[in-house]
């Protein structure tokens, strides 16, 4: 049996949106969140979901493409927490439309959808309006192999962006504006069949680990994941601080 939110959640209350919810990650990230008393918007491709009564399905659908964020921008205004988890993985294809397709799905439109999310964040805190969050899908391959090279090629462009947002933040602390990074070692998706997790353990452990004040949400089976990324991330911020030092002067 599972248990049925019973309040004191810091979810209870916002409006989550999530793109890819119709996927194995998406949908039972729907299912936590509803359950912790939130009211979830799933942002999807597929013109057939009409459907919001499944305790898996989103309160609401709002159609989206990738190329045209900008006309998300009304419905995000009132999203206090957009999930970006939508993504595209052509396995050993290196051909250039497969190229084209990842970068555009895996890195530009969540870079795109990030930036709109902040200027939006921006008008809030001019309104004193609660800071708007962004959790970022990135996923292993952002450090690791994942035996798809383009896949990880643009899940690792994505990675670095955030991690120049997030440093870029931290620089200007400007507390406006959240940003988490979701690193999720192989769970069964239709993206990858031999993944080792379950969806529902993945999406249960982010949201227990987003209920606190973290940038990195590390569910993996892999420990040295939770020291590489880490480190990574470290020195990225004191790349940045570096590099912002050397052009102040």
């Amino acid at each position: 049996m599972k248990k049925k939110f019973s309040g004191n959640s810091r979810f209870e209350g916002l409006r989550i949106a999530i793109t890819g919810a119709n996927g194995s990650l998406g949908s039972s990230l729907v299912e936590v969140l509803k359950e912790k008393g939130a009211y979830v918007v799933g942002l999807t491709h597929d013109k057939k979901n009409k459907s919001s009564s499944s305790k898996n399905n989103p309160d609401e659908w709002i159609l989206w493409s990738c190329g045209k964020e900008e006309d998300l921008s009304k419905s995000l205004l009132s999203i206090d927490i957009l999930i970006l988890n939508h993504g595209f993985n052509p396995k050993e294809k290196i051909d250039s439309n497969d190229i084209n397709k990842a970068i555009e799905i895996n890195s530009l439109s969540h870079w795109r959808l990030i930036e709109i999310f902040d200027n939006l964040s921006l008008c809030n805190n001019l309104n004193k309006f609660t800071p708007k969050e962004v959790w970022v899908n990135t996923s292993e391959a952002e450090i690791q192999i994942a035996l798809s090279p383009v896949y990880e090629i643009t899940k690792r462009l994505i990675g670095e962006l955030v991690s120049l947002k997030k440093c870029d933040l931290l620089m200007e602390k400007r507390n406006s504006f959240i940003v988490k990074k979701l690193i999720l070692g192989p769970f069964k998706s239709k993206l990858n069949p031999q993944g080792i997790m379950s969806p529902a353990f993945v999406a249960r452990k982010i949201i227990q680990k987003a209920e606190k004040d973290n940038y990195l949400i590390i569910v993996s089976p892999n420990p040295i994941t939770y020291f590489i990324m880490p480190s990574v991330e470290l020195m990225r911020l004191l790349y940045s601080r570096l590099i912002k030092k050397i052009y102040s002067n």
